[in-house]
């Protein structure tokens, strides 16, 4: 267990090739994925084949497996047979999450509005593929949680907002860096005026992407995510610099596909900022600064600085004192979308779900995520146009 967490602690940070040792050491059963993930993520196609052989034939099943092998189909161009997607149901059966989690599965949308025992739901589909399943599940009277964007345009995302509205329901969007207790704490210290009137803010998104993520079918197009590192990676902090700092009254900026990756949309933004509290901003945002670094906000106060970074919130005060608070973690900034935790998730979730117990609005509803997306459009505009945009 000891070497198996050390190569995530490696995995994490992007050291690959490093973990790759660890993982070898480790006698723990998910470690074989997490190597192969690393020999992926290095483009290492030797070997990585050969490990992935050697897990084939030992009959080895895991959503991991299958994940990978549709990948690297696309990323050197070998096709290998896909022992988990051959038959994902049955795989799911041996499983049998239904019973681990006593949860039931539906057939059809038309069972979970037709189902009284359900009072919300969860939609963590793509953004062109929701508007259907909002009309119905709220038209049904269940409230519903769902993944950022709203959709792929604000006109659209302003539809769903109405669709909720006027059905009555309650709509949560998932902006779970709200939730980090750093993240808390600097909300905490800024409504109780500890640091005194924000004057500059510096908002950075160096992450990394490599271009296996963008060869999946739709990713980075604006069919079907409605753009690129703005909407998909930078809308999290986005949304969380709106929540500290306040509403944005102007933008410039400029976007742009590096030679990095082949997409449609944009991987690097950078920008000025204009609050509508007299405060100004810097803001870079980019899924082609490799490895992938954390991505930080820092406030430039009044009564000093703050730093919030990989979970962790640095204050540096006019006095020279220094504190610090929570926990540093993974954010998704590698190569790997999916390395941060998920105990965000969990008090958002849990957040959405007591809100409507206690008959209260959520701390991310459809109207508050709105804010960002306006954000959004104003800096394509900027850039496509060459103009300062006001809000």
């Amino acid at each position: 267990r000891i070497h198996h967490n050390f190569g995530i602690a490696l995995y994490k940070v992007g050291k690959y090739k490093d973990a790759e040792k660890q993982f070898i050491l480790s006698e723990l059963n998910k470690s074989k994925y997490y190597l192969l993930r690393c020999q992926f993520l290095r483009g290492d196609q030797k070997l990585f084949h050969r490990t992935l052989d050697k897990l084939i034939q030992n009959n080895e099943v895991h959503p991991m497996l299958g994940s990978l092998c549709d990948r690297a189909s696309q990323r050197f161009a070998i096709k290998t047979k896909n022992p988990f997607c051959e038959n994902p149901i049955e795989n799911f059966e041996k499983i049998d999450l239904t019973k681990k989690y006593n949860f039931e599965t539906a057939n059809s949308i038309q069972n979970i509005s037709e189902n009284n025992e359900i009072d919300m739901v969860i939609i963590i589909t793509p953004p062109n593929q929701r508007l259907e399943l909002i009309k119905e599940l709220s038209k049904a009277g269940k409230h519903i949680l769902m993944e950022k964007p709203i959709e792929r345009s604000t006109e659209k995302a302003e539809k769903i907002v109405d669709i909720c509205h006027k059905n009555k329901v309650s709509l949560g969007i998932v902006f779970q860096h709200r939730f980090r207790e750093s993240s808390k704490k600097l909300k905490q210290l800024i409504n109780e005026n500890k640091l005194g009137p924000i004057y500059s803010v510096q908002v950075n998104i160096p992450w990394w992407r490599d271009q296996s993520y963008y060869d999946e079918p739709g990713r980075g197009t604006y069919e079907r995510d409605g753009g690129g590192v703005l909407i998909s990676q930078a809308i999290h902090t986005l949304d969380l610099m709106i929540s500290l700092v306040g509403p944005v009254e102007a933008v410039q900026a400029i976007s742009q596909r590096t030679p990095f990756h082949i997409m449609e949309a944009e991987d690097f933004v950078s920008g000025a900022f204009k609050f509508k509290n007299g405060a100004i901003g810097s803001f870079m945002a980019s899924t082609s600064s490799y490895p992938g670094y954390p991505e930080s906000i820092i406030l430039n106060c009044e009564k000093g600085s703050a730093k919030l970074e990989s979970g962790t919130l640095i204050i540096q005060w006019q006095n020279n004192k220094i504190e610090e608070f929570g926990e540093t973690s993974g954010t998704g900034g590698s190569a790997d979308p999916m390395a941060f935790p998920f105990d965000w998730h969990k008090s958002l979730i849990k957040n959405f779900a007591l809100s409507l117990n206690d008959n209260k609005s959520t701390i991310v509803s459809g109207e508050e995520a709105l804010k960002v997306h306006t954000l959004i459009d104003a800096l394509i505009e900027s850039s496509n146009k060459g103009i300062l945009v006001k809000i």
